[in-house]
């Protein structure tokens, strides 16, 4: 009976560390901190490239795919809804 309970007890830990654990990639994931720098390396890596390629205001050119980028991740959570509403929750 002991060994059982502390089974169990070890396996709700796990659980419970496994859950955290989800919990902070998620809280990472919708983070303002993350669409930043995700916004500040697209820009960058995008500036350098057209930089490398000679092409005239890089720095200024590279603003429209960082701009996308802004957009969509702002936009992908209302369609996260709309999709997890149409699909996700009438198979339940």
């Amino acid at each position: 009976m002991n060994e059982e309970l502390e089974s169990l007890k070890l396996e709700v830990a796990k659980i419970k560390d496994r859950n955290s654990a989800v919990e902070a990639d998620k809280a990472w994931e919708t983070s303002i901190s993350r669409r930043l720098l995700l916004i500040i390396f697209t820009y960058l890596a995008i500036g350098l490239y057209l930089s490398a390629i000679k092409i005239h205001s890089p720095w200024l050119n590279a603003i429209v795919p960082a701009t996308g980028f802004l957009l969509s991740t702002l936009t992908l959570n209302l369609f996260k809804k709309i999709w997890l509403d149409t699909h996700y929750h009438k198979k339940k």
